[in-house]
Order: structure tokens, then C-alpha cells, then sequence
């Protein structure tokens, strides 16, 4: 059954069945009431008409008694006079001395008594007795005997009928439609009498009343019918509404016929309505900013290895995807473990920083809520509000809020490597706008984009290290040549810019074939990773040193010039000279010390070339020029005017030092 038809059923429960019950109730109380008023009726009747009668009964005793006590020569005018004035209709006189006086003559006594019927001694009902014709009352004086009668006409049944209020009649047929009684005759009432009261029924009461009550219910399932209409049809379109919502269609709204309990639910459906499109418009908006934020995070995870990019684009999009206010991330630093800042956004109080001031920043490992997180590897989230910084476990140096999210960066897992953390940094969020913290699905949602920022930082870095194999040499730790030409270039540009100069060195090993030869080239590559560590020793921080290839080095020299790479060279020189190099022999019998000298030649740019590649083919013919001249000594370039001056190592000790 459908809720409408569990309404109607309802409504007509609720109304029809009191209607039917308060029906009958009706229906048995006016009958009851009628019955009532009708036996009162008769009771009033009855007690009137006795009354009547018995009046009646009295008068005839009172005139028969006149008669008789009067002389016997005036009993003749007397009852004419009383059956005159109407005391009674008859006055019979009964005296042995005169004859019969009254109304009725003596001869015919015997036929004007029939039916009398005597007030004080009536007699008893039975099937043949005479119809009562009149009523009579009789007295006694001497001989004497009177009686007084009253005939029994329809003129007397209609005054005790008007008197009584009921239809007073002699015994016989009834009124079926009437209510009946009989009055039995009796001692000062000798009539046997039928009161009939009518009970004021129409034949059309016992209609009328189930005519009502038909009409009644008629209305009544009318109206069930309506209200149950008008009550399910409200929730029938809330019913509609709410599959079209579900469907997707968020536009649909209920309409609101009255301002009743309905109308309230309706206006409460379109308000949730409203604010779940809203919402899901700000979602939308939202997964539209984060997926514009995912592009743009995709194309720079491929289009760069810089990490300034990269980690910034990170930031803002874990941000944008948990709605924080700040955020914060640190790298962990190779040489000595701190934290270092990298990135930040929205950051407030002691870190709200330029970006040169925020990458100078440093936190202690393992201390606070950053520390913790990089050195354990776990994540950390929770709130500041109500509590101390003391208290918290927060370093007093980390960024203030009022709640936190960070998470490890760590580098994805090497098949070969130890599968432990690996933690490269820390990405922190503070301050969740919108709510009193960050959420389980933030901490996935961050841990997605740390992951990320693991993975570039990686991949930077390996890229970086890649790069830097690429450009180094392995056995000597120096640059190759591949980098030389690179910074040589460079140097030159910056040189010209600013109007310096630059001296560029290029040695060689003298005879370094005769030691691969005795001692093997084991020995061969100790003896150049030897000389490469020395030349480090001997360069300052701004110098650069390149492997050229085979024994041939290179090294730059910036804002120095001629006298200062004499210097220089002589002092590799030296150091190469007065200090045999250790190495394992190859044959018993051979030392474990090689004595080398290095060629050195020299050249300056602008004076010896106006292009790096100048400047590196002066320097090298000048390396040939000492070797032509006898090895273990070095030779500065031919000016681009002439040629240039020449000496042994140890004659540049007389040059003035740099």
C-alpha cells in the first residue's frame, strides 16, 4: 500500500469510525430518551385521567347525595336542576313511596342502566360484560336510593384526551404506531380504559439517521482523500527531487506550497541543495586548481632538474591540495646532516624571510617537530592550541602555528640498497584553513606529494652526480677535458667582462711511459692520482685543475698573471721534484719510490690569445717548449708581439711571488 492510501486509511479510521460510534450512540440515545419522555407521557396521562375520573366520580357522589337528602316532593326538581347545570347526565331516584323521578322513567329503569358502571364498586373485567355507557355514584337515604350517572360519550374521551395529553379510549383495537397502556377500572375509577401516546417517530427517522451517516463518510473519504493528496504529494516531489540529485542534477529544486512542517523539510532540501552544489563547485574548483597544479608539477618534474623549481611547485600544490596556510621544506645537508631550508610560502614570524635570508636557514638534527620527523622517518601531525612551544615538542627555532603536518622526504627504494628511510628532507604543513587540524587524507595527500619530492630530489641528485662523472676523471678526482672547455670558456668570458686576467697551466709528466713500462701501470695510475692530490694542495679555492688526458693536466688561474703562474708552476714543480711518489712495485728488485718531474707551459689571457682556444694552444706550445728545452722546467708564451721569456723551474724562484 502506497503511503497515500496508508493516509487515507488512516484519516478514515481516525474520523469515520467515531463518527459510526457516536452514530449509534446517538441512535441509542434518542431512542432511550423517546421511550422515556413516551412512558412519562403515559405515567402523566394515567395519573391525569384516574384524577378525571375520580372528579367526575366525586360530582356524581356529591349530586346523587343533594338529591337524596332533599324532601321526596322536591328530588324530582333538584335532579332537573343538576342534570341541568351538566353535573350529570342522569339522575335516577328510587323511592317505593313515589314514583321513579329523574331523567329516566321508572318503566324504563331497568334499560337506562345498562352499562352503568358504579364509581365505588366497579366491577370486574370479563369477556361478556357490558360496554360501560356511563358512570354513575349512587346515595342512600331511608328507602331512598339516588344515583347519579355520567354517560361515557366521545365528548368526555376528548376532554380526558385534552386533559391528559394522551388519547384516552374505551378498551379495543390498539395504534401499532402508538405506545399503549391500559388503565384497569378500580375503586374510584371504574372505567377500563386505552391511553395511546404518540412516540413522534416518522417512518423516515430510521432512514434519515443512516442516510447521515452515509453522507458523513462520503465527505469523510473525500476528504481523507485530499488531505492524504495534499499531504504525499509535497514528499513525492522531495522524492523526485532527491533521485534527481542523486543523478547529479544539483539545479533541481522543491517547490514550497505552505509554510507548514512540509514546507519547512522542502526549504530545508533546496538550502542542503544549494550548499552541496556549492560544495561541490569548490570541489571542483579545487580539483581543477590541484589538477592545473599536477600539470604544472608534472612538467617541471620533466623539463628540469633544478631543484629552486621543482621543490616550490611541490609546496604550492600540497598546499592548494590541503588547503594549509604555510608550508616548509628542508633538505638534509650531505656534509653535516642539518636541515636546510629550501622552499617556504606563507611563513610568518622569524621565518618570514627573503629567499636568499630563507636558504641560509638551518635546523639541528633530531631536535623538535622537524627533527624528529627526519630523523625517525615518521610522520607528525597535531595541534598547538592550549599548549607552550615547551611543551609540545617543537624547537623554538621552527616556524609558530596553531597546527602542523610533516613528513619525511625520503628517496625511493634501490633494488640493491638498504630499504630503510632514507630520508632526503622534510616537507611540513602548518595551519589548516578550515578546520582545527590536518586529517588522515591530508597525511596520504601530503605523503603522495612528499613522495614526489623524494623522487625529484633524487633524481636530481643523481643527476648531479651523473653530471659530475661525466665531467670528472675517475682516477684522479680532477675535471676532464670535456669540463675544461666548458670553464675555460667561461673564465675567458669573465675575464674580458671585467677587464681581468687569467693564467692557464698545462703540464705534463716526464717521462711517464718509462714508468708504466718499469713498474707497471698499476703503479702508473698511483703516480697520477699522487700528482692530481698535489696539485690540489697547491691551487687556491678560486684555481680549478682538468685532466687533459693520458699524463697532460691543465690548471686555470683566474684574475693571475704572468708572474703569478710562474709562481705557481714552480711550485708544482717542486712539489712533484723533492717528493718521490710511494708506489707498489711490480718485480722484486724495483724501489717503491718513483722520482717524476713535470713540463710546464704558460700562458696569460688577453696576452697570449683573445679566445680560450688562443689562450689554450699558447699554453701547450709553450709545454712543448720545455720539453724541447729539457724537461722538468716550464715555459711562458710567446706574447702575441714576440716571443716570450724562457728559464728553468728553479730560476723562477727569483720572480716575485703572488
Amino acid at each position: 500500500m502506497t503511503l497515500r492510501g496508508r493516509l487515507t486509511s488512516a484519516f478514515l479510521v481516525v474520523v469515520l469510525g467515531p463518527v459510526l460510534l457516536g452514530s449509534v450512540f446517538v441512535a441509542l440515545t434518542v431512542g432511550a430518551v423517546s421511550r422515556e419522555r413516551v412512558t412519562e407521557r403515559l405515567d402523566h396521562a394515567e395519573t391525569t385521567v384516574g384524577a378525571a375520573v375520580s372528579a367526575i366520580c366525586r360530582q356524581l357522589q356529591a349530586a346523587a347525595d343533594a338529591v337524596a337528602v332533599v324532601p321526596s316532593e322536591n328530588r324530582a326538581a333538584v335532579a332537573a336542576q343538576l342534570v341541568t347545570r351538566g353535573l350529570a347526565s342522569a339522575i335516577n331516584v328510587s323511592d317505593p313511596g313515589q314514583p321513579i323521578t329523574g331523567r329516566v322513567a321508572s318503566s324504563e329503569q331497568g334499560k337506562d342502566t345498562v352499562g352503568w358502571k358504579s364509581c365505588m364498586n366497579p366491577p370486574k373485567a370479563s369477556p361478556v360484560s357490558e360496554p360501560a355507557t356511563a358512570i354513575s355514584a349512587t346515595a342512600y337515604a331511608q328507602e331512598v336510593t339516588v344515583t347519579a350517572a355520567q354517560r361515557i360519550d366521545a365528548a368526555l374521551l376528548d376532554r380526558l384526551s385534552e386533559a391528559s395529553g394522551a388519547t384516552a379510549a374505551m378498551s379495543g383495537p390498539k395504534d401499532d404506531r402508538a405506545a399503549n397502556r391500559d388503565m384497569p377500572a378500580e375503586p374510584g375509577q371504574p372505567l377500563t380504559l386505552t391511553l395511546s401516546v404518540r412516540t413522534g417517530e416518522s417512518p423516515f427517522r430510521h432512514a434519515v439517521l443512516p442516510l447521515i451517516v452515509l453522507v458523513t463518510a462520503g465527505l469523510a473519504v473525500l476528504a481523507a482523500r485530499w488531505l492524504a493528496h495534499s499531504t504525499t504529494r509535497p514528499l513525492g516531489d522531495l522524492a523526485w527531487a532527491a533521485d534527481r540529485v542523486a543523478n547529479g542534477d544539483l539545479d533541481t529544486r522543491v517547490p514550497i506550497p505552505r509554510p507548514d512542517e512540509l514546507g519547512r523539510l522542502a526549504g530545508t532540501f533546496n538550502r542542503m541543495t544549494r550548499e552541496l552544489q556549492s560544495y561541490v563547485q569548490a570541489l571542483t574548483a579545487s580539483r581543477d586548481q590541484l589538477r592545473r597544479h599536477l600539470a604544472i608539477l608534472g612538467d617541471t618534474l620533466s623539463s628540469t632538474h633544478d631543484l629552486d623549481r621543482i621543490l616550490p611547485v611541490i609546496l604550492r600544490t600540497a598546499m592548494t591540495a590541503t588547503g594549509a596556510r604555510a608550508g616548509l621544506i628542508l633538505l638534509i645537508e650531505p656534509s653535516d646532516g642539518r636541515l636546510a631550508a629550501r622552499s617556504g610560502s606563507g611563513l610568518t614570524g622569524d621565518w618570514d624571510l627573503p629567499v636568499a635570508e630563507l636558504l641560509q636557514r638551518r635546523l639541528a638534527p633530531g631536535r623538535g617537530i622537524l627533527g624528529t620527523v627526519a630523523a625517525t622517518g615518521s610522520p607528525l601531525r597535531g595541534t598547538n592550541r592550549g599548549v607552550t612551544r615547551d611543551t609540545n615538542g617543537a624547537d623554538p627555532d621552527e616556524p609558530a602555528c596553531e597546527s602542523y603536518l610533516a613528513v619525511p622526504i625520503c628517496a625511493p627504494p634501490a633494488e640493491d640498497a638498504d630499504p630503510g628511510p632514507g630520508v632526503l628532507g622534510v616537507l611540513a604543513l602548518y595551519d589548516r584553513l578550515g578546520g582545527p587540524g590536518f586529517e588522515d587524507n591530508d597525511l596520504r595527500i601530503v605523503r603522495t606529494f612528499a613522495g614526489q619530492a623524494g623522487v625529484a630530489v633524487h633524481n636530481v641528485r643523481v643527476h648531479e652526480e651523473a653530471q659530475r662523472l661525466s665531467l670528472t676523471d675517475p682516477l684522479t678526482g680532477l675535471w676532464n677535458y670535456r669540463y675544461l672547455r666548458e670553464v675555460l670558456r667561461r673564465e675567458v668570458e669573465r675575464a674580458s667582462r671585467f677587464g681581468r686576467m687569467l693564467t692557464v697551466l698545462v703540464l705534463d709528466l716526464d717521462h711517464f711511459k718509462e714508468v708504466n713500462d718499469t713498474y707497471g701501470h698499476t703503479a702508473g695510475d698511483q703516480v697520477l692520482g699522487e700528482f692530481a692530490r698535489r696539485i690540489r694542495i697547491g691551487l687556491r679555492e678560486v684555481d680549478v685543475a682538468f685532466r687533459q688526458g693520458g699524463e697532460e693536466f691543465v690548471v686555470l688561474l683566474p684574475e693571475t698573471d704572468a708572474y703569478g703562474g710562474v709562481i705557481v708552476a714552480e711550485r708544482l714543480g717542486a712539489a712533484v721534484r723533492e717528493w718521490p711518489i710511494p708506489v707498489d712495485p711490480r718485480r722484486p728488485g724495483l724501489g717503491d719510490r718513483v722520482s717524476i718531474s713535470v713540463s710546464i707551459g704558460i700562458a696569460v689571457f688577453p696576452e697570449h690569445g683573445a679566445t680560450a682556444q688562443q689562450v689554450l694552444d699558447a699554453a701547450d706550445e709553450a709545454l712543448y717548449a720545455a720539453k724541447h728545452a729539457g724537461r722538468d722546467t716550464y715555459r711562458l708564451a710567446e706574447r702575441v708581439s714576440g716571443i716570450g721569456p724562457e728559464g728553468q723551474l728553479d730560476a723562477a724562484r727569483q720572480a716575485p711571488g703572488r
